[in-house]
């Protein structure tokens, strides 16, 4: 029954059954963290081979550069190249950098505050708009967030939808405010919902009339291979598109093998026009003479290309798969299915996360009773910029990195959680 519908008498004997439910599991002391989307000991088991010696033996890459010494501040070009096909351009229009996509991310933004976009004169440093914005679809990634909060812009959110960003609002907003300098996105699978902007999305972005020249696009495709089923989603390449509409400096790639690999361990890349490209690689070549070409070129023998990276990701799609199922069966037996009168939930094809949004003003109650319980989620609030949620009804959970058990255990202590507050809610209103 819909604990919506229910009769006072009747939820108090459903809180009644949901608090015995909540002791039993309190009472077990547990000590469960489903707060970063981190891959498990499993997957990285998986890449362990690319750290024997015959990955790099002799550290001569095929192109003859030795990756012993300095130099190649763009990257390795075996390593730009396989990038490259990753991201959908050409290698030379890729900086292959360490293991760290978000740095190479907080440097550029950092770059155009400070230098503007281009060497063009116009192009003044973004520093100088006092008023400097930045649009943040949500629910969001609070890692891109923070870098321009803490660069002292004003963050805009818009809403995401399954297809992507509303583009009405984005349109409306980039068309008439000058000081609109950017806005984050991650296209693919996305963090939290896992959902796959449309191609028609990415062709609105491309060709919009933006007030501001050095309007950048900052699209961040970390999870582009990270699928669930049997091939990753086909999608429109952001800067194919950008380059029809006329406009081939607005976007900017970023990717990683972090979670394809090692995350602490991993080659990071961005993608850009050719000016752009140019430009940022006469800025990075003041804060490096190379990045760690024996990484690069590690990388590039283990997973060789694109087809690899895909066969690879199967491996990982049979571990991590399982554990959002099992985060579907939990929920389908605590609730049947979707409900945004009790509990709405994501069930993405790909990426890391899964988003849940409870009632309006349930999440950080919901949040605060799992963790008297043992177990930890992301923080309510962390999908939107500056923390906060005006709706309090977002949370963001991450099933990769626990084990199966652990996870069943942690989303079923969170339905109980849902429950309760939601069940205390409906009393309260009751005795109104």
């Amino acid at each position: 029954m819909d604990l919506n519908t229910m009769s006072r008498e009747e939820l108090a004997a459903e809180l009644a059954k949901q608090r015995a439910r909540f002791e039993r599991y309190k009472a077990q002391e547990l000590r469960l963290d489903m707060t970063r989307g981190k891959p498990g000991p499993d997957q990285l088991k998986l890449s362990e081979p690319m750290l024997e010696y015959g990955m790099v033996e002799g550290g001569i890459s095929d192109s003859g550069i030795d990756c012993r010494n300095y130099g190649q501040v763009a990257g390795l070009p075996e390593a730009r190249a396989f990038m490259g096909e990753l991201l959908g351009v050409k290698g030379d229009n890729v900086i292959c950098g360490n293991n760290s996509s978000l740095n190479m991310m907080y440097d550029t933004v950092c770059t155009f505050m400070l230098h503007g976009v281009s060497e063009r004169p116009e192009d003044r440093p973004w520093f100088e708009d006092k008023a400097r914005k930045f649009i943040c679809p949500v629910p969001g990634y609070d890692r891109h967030f923070a870098i321009t909060e803490q660069l002292g812009f004003q963050l805009i959110p818009v809403e995401l939808r399954p297809d992507g960003p509303d583009m009405d609002e984005i349109e409306k907003i980039v068309r008439s405010d000058s000081s609109v300098k950017g806005m984050w996105s991650v296209p693919k699978y996305q963090n939290p919902t896992g959902y796959v902007y449309s191609d028609e999305c990415i062709r609105r972005l491309a060709k919009m009339e933006c007030a501001a020249a050095d309007f950048r696009i900052f699209w961040d495709d970390a999870y582009t291979v990270h699928f669930l089923n049997e091939e990753p989603a086909e999608q429109l390449n952001l800067i194919d598109a950008c380059v029809a509409a006329g406009h081939p400096e607005r976007a900017i790639i970023f990717g990683s093998t972090s979670k394809i690999t090692f995350p602490g361990a991993g080659i990071a890349a961005l993608a850009a026009g050719d000016e752009t490209i140019k430009f940022l690689l006469s800025r990075i070549s003041k804060q490096t003479i190379g990045p760690d070409k024996l990484n690069q070129l590690r990388h590039v023998r283990f997973l060789k290309d694109k087809a690899g990276v895909v066969a690879h990701m199967k491996l990982h799609a049979e571990i991590i798969k399982p554990k959002f199922d099992a985060v579907e069966e939990v929920f389908e037996a605590e609730f049947g299915s979707p409900n945004e009168t009790v509990l709405d939930w994501t069930r993405p094809e790909g990426g890391y996360f899964i988003c849940c949004r409870t009632q309006n003003g349930l999440a950080a109650a919901t949040l605060a009773l799992c963790n008297e319980c043992g177990v930890k989620f992301t923080l309510a609030g962390s999908t939107h910029p500056y923390r906060k949620d005006p709706t309090d009804s977002y949370i963001r959970l991450a099933p990769t990195f626990p084990e199966l058990e652990q996870i069943r255990a942690a989303v079923e202590i969170f339905c109980i959680c849902v429950k309760i507050v939601l069940i205390e809610r409906l009393l309260a209103r009751c005795e109104g």
